[in-house]
């Protein structure tokens, strides 16, 4: 028979708080199973997601499981809070920190990702993989404005050319004349 405890520790509370501190600063997660990795490298993996802003956290299942219901996430992530469990959390572009944990895993193929959480989408293995290979916001927006600068770029270019040729022309009827005139 399993002993019922009657008072919450502290500490527990304390440690699903800060959770749910963490988790509610970003709306995107990726669940990785960090075994197998050394000290060097997690904190390597750590340097290279604090550069996107990122927090990577080992959790405790449970704790986890407790602060995802409480904040009321959309989808069922408990399926990922199995084993050793560290999460990549990312405020910001999820791609990128997905791109960050995809490249890491060929380096150290001991980290293995277990799925994600990006938006109200909860993402195995494979879809966050292909998530990584997506381009990011920032590629987005720069083809966005690639393609809105086109057809101002062609038309100064056009306008350009008018007046070139005039020039180019004008220059050839007095090459012209002055060939004539010297013969």
């Amino acid at each position: 028979m399993a002993i019922v405890a009657k008072k919450i520790q502290d500490a527990k509370t304390t440690a699903i708080a800060e959770l749910k501190e963490d988790f509610s600063a970003a709306p995107d997660f990726i669940f990785t199973d960090y075994r197998g990795l050394t000290v060097e490298q997690i904190t390597n993996l750590r340097k290279l997601l604090r550069a996107k802003d990122a927090k990577y956290k080992v959790v405790k299942n449970n704790f986890a499981r407790i602060a995802f219901e409480q904040l009321s996430a959309p989808g069922e992530v408990s399926a990922y809070l199995t084993g050793p469990t560290a999460v990549a959390i990312a405020p910001k572009d999820a791609n990128e920190v997905a791109k960050i944990l995809i490249d890491f895993v060929k380096d150290a193929p001991a980290l293995n990702v277990k799925g994600g959480l990006v938006g109200a989408s909860v993402y195995d293995a494979k879809q966050v993989e292909a998530f990584s290979k997506l381009p990011g916001k920032l590629e987005l927006i720069s083809m966005l404005m690639s393609v809105m600068n086109g057809p101002a770029r062609n038309l100064a270019a056009a306008l350009n050319d008018v007046n070139a040729r005039l020039v180019r022309t004008i220059k050839a009827v007095g090459d012209k004349k002055a060939e004539s005139g010297a013969a």
